[in-house]
């Protein structure tokens, strides 16, 4: 697929079918002011209306199946997803701004996730007894797990596909049918991987909405809505909670993180390890929930990590994302540039010692586009604002300690708990400091959306979100425990 394709159209897909509507999103490229990706439907009332009627006629019989009987479908449906990956890829590159290499590992992570999800299909239905205890309880209650019925589920610009296969496959093996809301900003290469799963699926099992979001209301607030679950900032987050609670509908909320880095006195500062903790910070141009956001290093290691980074940081080739070389791309929205680019500004008008990095592309057709050239604040201040608020953008503060009892306070102190890791050579401090961290996830000796264990729940606490996703806690989020109890004479 060349640069200056011709765009393209994705419409909705509502029970069972493709659908056009008169409306459309215009879908900017990030990276070339001006040019035009795509289009995307722009969903009506009726067309919404449409959407949930659909999912809601579909799950008796969906519902109805066993969860092998469900699973066996989900296989057929996954098949060939990859055929078309390479396009897929080249798309979201184009409307989100990031490298095409992590573009398909966008689209490949959605395929190893569903498959994951399906290994749990022989304790979908699992049950659990409890017999009736002498002198004190006379009931023998049986306990199994029910879907829940129809789930939205909403999805970021960032690593839509990817994110998109931490939730969709548990829903629907779990018993459920679903309405998938890509992002607004960037919705053409999900939309397109999902219609092509749906359309293997029985009628109403899948459908796929597009659409401003003034429009998207109902897939939150309807009474026939039974779950939500979304994943973007901590804003959109508790307008989801806000609008969901008109219902009471149960949300799982996987939101933004601050995520810190802490490097002991004794960490490896190796290649091996100092690249990983490069892809932590920078991966997406910093655009991932669950990057490092803060680095809290031992003094005494303080110029070695810094070091580190600044050699993997002169390498940094910003340009398009397609672009053969290219190892960082813009940042998704003219906003967020703006946000980064004032955090910068910021930190060095506090005096902090800010390193930039790489040089602005020469290319004419890039001028004006949403590239932001990566730092490193050393030695931060933690009161501004590059420390306490998600960037969102590749920068990252970098903050000293000395003792560890100050690594935990520093890495505490903050209103997220999405991620942390804990680098060390020494396996008992790993596990003494990692069991500190008020977050959801701990890496070890690593950190990062590609260094997670995809079978593990992952989500936050604090702000960082409600629920869990992946694995069979994952499929349990998309469940509603059931008691039936019978007295014993």
């Amino acid at each position: 697929m060349s640069n200056d394709q011709t765009p393209i159209s994705i419409p909705l897909f509502i029970g069972g079918e493709p659908r056009t509507t008169t409306e459309a999103l215009t879908i900017a490229d990030p990276g070339k002011p001006g040019r035009t990706v795509g289009e995307a439907a722009a969903a009506s009332a009726q067309d919404v209306e449409d959407a949930i009627a659909a999912a809601d006629a579909a799950f008796p019989a969906w519902s109805a199946l066993t969860g092998p009987e469900r699973a066996a479908r989900m296989a057929e449906a996954i098949q060939g997803i990859g055929d078309d990956r390479d396009a897929d890829a080249a798309i979201l590159s184009q409307e989100n701004g990031k490298v095409v290499h992590e573009a398909w590992v966008d689209a490949l992570v959605f395929e190893l996730r569903w498959n994951l999800a399906l290994a749990h299909a022989e304790e979908v239905d699992g049950s659990e007894t409890l017999e009736p205890v002498a002198g004190a309880i006379p009931n023998r209650t049986l306990i199994t797990y029910r879907p829940m019925g129809v789930v939205t589920i909403i999805v970021p610009f960032n690593w839509p596909i990817a994110i998109l296969g931490a939730a969709l496959p548990h829903a629907l093996l779990a018993g459920n049918t679903v309405i998938v809301k890509p992002p607004l900003t960037a919705p053409l290469a999900t939309a397109r991987v999902v219609q092509r799963v749906a359309a293997k699926l029985p009628p109403g099992v899948l459908q796929v909405v597009t659409g401003r979001d003034a429009d998207m209301s109902p897939l939150i607030e309807d009474e026939r809505i039974a779950k939500v679950s979304f994943t973007g900032s901590v804003g959109g987050g508790k307008r989801m909670m806000e609008m969901a609670s008109r219902t009471v509908t149960p949300v799982t909320l996987e939101l933004g993180g601050n995520d810190a880095a802490v490097f002991l006195e004794d960490a490896i500062l190796d290649d091996e390890h100092l690249d990983r903790l490069f892809a932590a910070v920078y991966d997406t141009t910093g655009q991932i929930c669950m990057n490092a956001k803060r680095v809290l290093v031992h003094r005494s290691r303080l110029d070695e990590l810094v070091a580190g980074l600044e050699a993997r940081l002169r390498g940094v080739r910003l340009g398009y994302g397609l672009d053969e070389g290219t190892t960082m791309g813009p940042l998704h929205a003219p906003s967020q540039k703006s946000f980064v680019e004032g955090l910068i500004q910021e930190a060095k008008d506090a005096g902090a010692d800010v390193r930039e990095f790489g040089e602005l592309p020469a290319d004419p057709e890039l001028a004006g586009g949403n590239f932001v050239r990566p730092a490193v604040v050393v030695g931060a201040d933690p009161a501004l604002r590059v420390v306490t608020e998600e960037q969102f953008g590749p920068v990252i503060p970098v903050l000293a300690f000395d003792d560890e009892e100050e690594a935990v306070r520093l890495a505490n102190d903050t209103w997220a708990g999405l991620g942390n890791s804990v680098w060390t050579a020494d396996a008992d401090a790993a596990a003494r400091v990692g069991a500190r961290l008020r977050s959801g996830y701990v890496w070890v000796n690593d950190h990062g959306a590609t260094r997670l264990d995809l079978r593990a729940p992952f989500g936050g606490v604090k702000q960082s979100g409600i629920g869990r996703e992946q694995g069979l806690h994952g499929v349990r989020d998309f469940q509603e425990p059931h008691a039936i109890s019978t007295l014993v004479p």
